[in-house]
């Protein structure tokens, strides 16, 4: 398909199809398994307009960069939200539940990008996806047992932008793959100073331990601007994986889409997440 290089305008406009921005709090005991009383953690969701309990819905995990929290893409930049209304409302994709949630432990901003971006693994099976399906209509049904969450794994997405297309990488791919069949990684895979070898190697493994498993990758929509600082990593990783991983077609269930002119901001990841809703949760030939 042909993807946007520049925001549609009428993406921006004023739409009376409006969804809800809604803020949902749950427990977590991943992080510190002596204490009695559970860490509270806080993320949006983003429900689409006419959004009813007895319809089911896909849903996407999107997460922010380093530094931030989860306030970042629908309420540092309320745009997104227009964004998604304007989509859902000309009918570009069908209508789904975006949940934008931190990998930060409370206000703690750990430097740490290695730590964070694979442990929050465990947050997300074990507190996060179970916490947030168990309360909106997705097509779990609210059956969050690690079976039914499995077996609902196509109608699940994860993305992030720069240090959340980290944990693209990290949490949601290499650690969670049988909970996820779509993934967006924005900006990145390991970090400036991060091993490429290892890298291509994880990729190529989960897959290949996914085809062995009957897990199918749904697509793996990777975005960078070429003048992002994030790209020449990115992009070489993903270069050598399409050549090394046969479980991988480009134009099947695998794109890398380069942005011209596109640097690390926050126009080019909405743009990414623009094209992103245009392949997921759609049958791919």
């Amino acid at each position: 398909m042909k993807y946007a290089y520049e925001m549609p305008a009428e993406m921006l406009r004023e739409t009376e199809k409006r969804g809800e921005v809604r803020r949902f709090e749950y427990d977590t005991e991943t992080y510190d398994a002596d204490s009695s009383v559970p860490m509270h953690k806080g993320a949006w969701v983003y429900l689409p307009c006419g959004y009813t309990p007895e319809r089911k819905y896909d849903i996407v995990y999107l997460l922010h960069g380093g530094g931030v929290n989860e306030d970042w893409w629908f309420k540092m930049f309320p745009e997104t939200v227009t964004i998604l209304d304007n989509m859902f409302a000309d009918g570009i994709c069908e209508p789904c539940i975006i949940v934008a949630p931190t990998y930060y432990r409370g206000g703690d901003k750990d430097n740490n990008a290695e730590y964070i971006t694979e442990h929050f693994a465990v947050e997300l099976r074990r507190d996060l996806i179970p916490a947030v399906e168990a309360e909106f209509s997705t097509y779990a049904e609210g059956d969050v047992t690690e079976e039914n969450l499995v077996a609902t794994r196509r109608h699940r997405a994860f993305a992030g932008l720069s240090l959340g297309s980290m944990t693209t990488y990290r949490a949601a791919f290499y650690n969670n793959f049988d909970l996820f069949s779509w993934y967006g990684p924005f900006s990145g895979c390991c970090g400036p100073w991060g091993n490429h070898d290892v890298e291509v190697e994880r990729i190529c493994k989960t897959l290949s331990d996914a085809k062995e498993k009957g897990l199918k990758l749904d697509y793996l929509f990777c975005c960078n601007g070429d003048k992002d600082i994030a790209y020449p990593e990115h992009l070489d990783i993903m270069t050598r994986v399409e050549k090394l991983c046969p479980e991988l077609i480009k134009g099947k269930n695998y794109d890398f889409v380069t942005i011209p002119g596109g640097v690390h901001d926050m126009k080019a990841w909405q743009l990414d997440l623009y094209n992103a809703l245009h392949v997921f949760f759609r049958p791919q030939d």
